[in-house]
């Protein structure tokens, strides 16, 4: 395993990460802002719904398919470069989507959103990994992930609150210009890592497509992907576009209270994650077994919903989205595999890599619930029926049987080589008892 780390974090330290920070809040705003002004977009581009919806799934398409290539890249040019390249492609994207009249210009505009997006997350992780000691990377991660999500806020608040006191030009051209003032910090304050750091990039195209392939080969790299793929794509699904249709269609409750349920699911995911950086840290070798907890909480609570004659009492929905809660902190575990059993050198692929399993399975679970409502409810487009929902909800048991097996595959292979390295795991209750108990064991 490999973590590049400082001795303690310094004044400087924080500084940094900061500035990296900021850059991720501003893409997650940037990546909100047209969900916030949908009405306003059919109007403007008198376009109806599905158009609209358009501008999304193309976004998470592009975002998903830019990982892979977004991380070889950050390999070889480092996170500063990548975050000013996103937040200038994302500004771009924003002065289009402004001075766009029509559909087309509008779906460009957001596709450079989604392409500049798709820069920001995993090069900050990676100056996450470079600037903080080791035992302290998961928790910042997360609180990383937490913070980042306060951009959403942002498109919720002020922006709808100067798209209703001006003009849609001025609006996102006012965006724009908050993301080439992010390019402009990051050009003076963000840094790759800590001075005296050495790193080696793939000198040229070979030893790029060698290094791609090593990432890959890893199976810390591959159990990443898997745990981001199983904990991600439900409460994704369920927060990003289905969620609020299940509890107002298919389960009676009323808008407001719809609303609240999803904002129990935010704050919810605000405070798991700190507990389960805090356990990444101090049980780096368990990692996998609060995938398995959330993984089991998560089934469970969806399959107690799904199979409840008729529609579920409020505390049980209370309960499903408390666990869904769990799924965006859970699936940063993934990173923090990627983080610690690839080189240095390999960062930012791996974490590219990772990064595609939870964004594809949520897109494919989107387009998959869709499909099933469409099918079993001919000719109506809002009035689905609660059966048609639980049919359409059905389709997550695939990719959480996908995801399950991936993890359970490449969980023995590493632990085959920590055996090798003379490491051998108690079981869990065992260990977690000696611990209790003052002694250290894995």
């Amino acid at each position: 395993m490999s973590t590049p780390t400082t001795a303690r974090p310094t004044a400087r330290t924080y500084a940094v990460w900061l500035v990296a920070l900021g850059a991720y809040t501003v893409a997650v705003f940037h990546r909100a802002s047209l969900g916030v002004a949908g009405v306003e977009a059919q109007e403007r581009f008198d376009a109806g719904a599905s158009a609209v919806s358009l501008f999304l799934v193309l976004q998470l398409v592009v975002y998903a398919a830019m990982q892979v290539p977004v991380g070889v890249a950050l390999d070889r040019y480092g996170s500063r470069r990548l975050v000013l390249a996103g937040a200038l492609t994302m500004a771009a994207g924003q002065a289009t989507l402004a001075l766009a009249g029509d559909v087309p210009t509008a779906v460009a505009a957001r596709v450079l959103v989604g392409a500049g997006d798709a820069m920001t997350f995993v090069s900050v992780l990676r100056v996450v990994g470079f600037w903080f000691p080791g035992p302290t990377v998961p928790l910042v991660t997360q609180l990383t992930g937490i913070l980042g999500q306060f951009g959403q806020i942002a498109a919720a608040y002020p922006l709808v609150t100067l798209l209703e006191s001006t003009s849609w030009e001025s609006t996102f051209l006012g965006a724009a210009a908050v993301s080439v003032l992010v390019a402009v910090l990051v050009s003076v304050a963000l840094r790759d890592a800590p001075p005296g750091t050495v790193l080696r990039p793939p000198a040229g195209l070979a030893e790029v497509r060698r290094s791609l392939a090593l990432t890959w080969r890893e199976p810390g790299t591959r159990i990443g992907l898997y745990t981001h793929l199983v904990t991600q794509f439900s409460g994704t699904v369920f927060a990003l576009l289905w969620g609020y249709p299940f509890l107002v269609l298919g389960q009676g409750l009323s808008p407001a209270t719809a609303a609240g349920l999803l904002t129990l699911l935010v704050v919810v995911g605000i405070g798991v994650g700190p507990l389960l950086g805090r356990l990444c840290g101090r049980w780096p070798l368990r990692r996998s077994d609060l995938v398995f907890g959330i993984l089991a909480a998560t089934v469970t609570a969806w399959t107690v919903v799904l199979l409840w004659p008729g529609p579920a009492p409020l505390w049980l929905l209370v309960v499903l989205v408390v666990v869904l809660g769990t799924n965006g902190p859970g699936s940063m575990i993934g990173f923090d595999y990627a983080r610690t059993w690839n080189p240095a050198e390999r960062q930012g692929s791996a974490s590219g890599v990772v990064n595609v399993g939870g964004f594809v399975a949520s897109l494919l679970t989107v387009l998959a619930v869709g499909a099933v409502l469409d099918l079993l409810t001919p000719g109506s487009s809002t009035d689905y029926p609660l059966d048609a929902f639980r049919a359409a909800f059905a389709v997550q048991y695939v990719f959480w049987a996908v995801g399950l097996v991936g993890v359970l595959r490449h969980r023995r292979q590493l632990r085959a080589r920590l055996a090798r390295d003379g490491v051998v795991l108690a079981p869990l209750v065992a260990a977690v008892g000696a611990r209790l108990r003052g002694r250290s064991v894995y």
